[in-house]
């Protein structure tokens, strides 16, 4: 790697950048929802990363929310210092080192208590319905299934949710 690598972001037409025949994550259309919702709410915060022939190395479902919100530029920076190698390596290292992360989950329930508590539209934190509850502590409101049924809620018995907005089936 250039050890004075200095990255400029540029923008360009999200059309204009191609998508790695060979990217092995998948985005499905409720992830690339949810990522333009995210966008729409705080702009692109997140640059996509692309080789010298506007092939991407990062960003490819910031790329498919960027088409759906019909933008005409989004910031890019080129991965000019790495070598062939080093982008295919980047290209799966992106994607596999945040799902090896954590939650420290008393302070995660903190700031998802605050951000609740201000009316925040909680569906743009990227939890589902369940998650965000068992995130904040409200895992008691939820009847305990079989290992397979966990996670999917009866459509019989609504339980509105103070804490989120959903609507909870239970």
């Amino acid at each position: 790697m250039k050890k004075d690598w200095k990255p400029e972001i540029v923008w360009l037409d999200p059309k204009e950048l191609t998508p790695y025949i060979n990217n092995s994550k998948i985005h499905s259309d409720e992830q690339i929802d949810k990522l333009a919702g995210v966008i729409a709410e705080f702009g692109f915060t997140q640059p996509i990363l692309v080789d010298k022939d506007k092939v991407i190395v990062a960003g490819h479902g910031r790329r498919e929310a960027a088409l759906r919100l019909n933008m005409s530029s989004v910031p890019v920076v080129f991965a000019d210092h790495l070598d062939e190698n080093q982008i295919k390596a980047s290209r799966i290292a992106d994607n596999k080192l945040a799902l090896n992360a954590g939650w420290d989950d008393e302070l995660l329930a903190v700031e998802l208590g605050e951000l609740n508590a201000a009316d925040f539209d909680m569906a743009l934190i990227g939890f589902d319905a369940a998650g965000l509850a068992l995130a904040m502590g409200l895992e008691a409101d939820f009847e305990a299934g079989s290992e397979e049924d966990q996670g999917k809620l009866d459509e019989k018995s609504p339980i509105e949710c103070p804490a989120c907005g959903h609507e909870f089936h239970r």
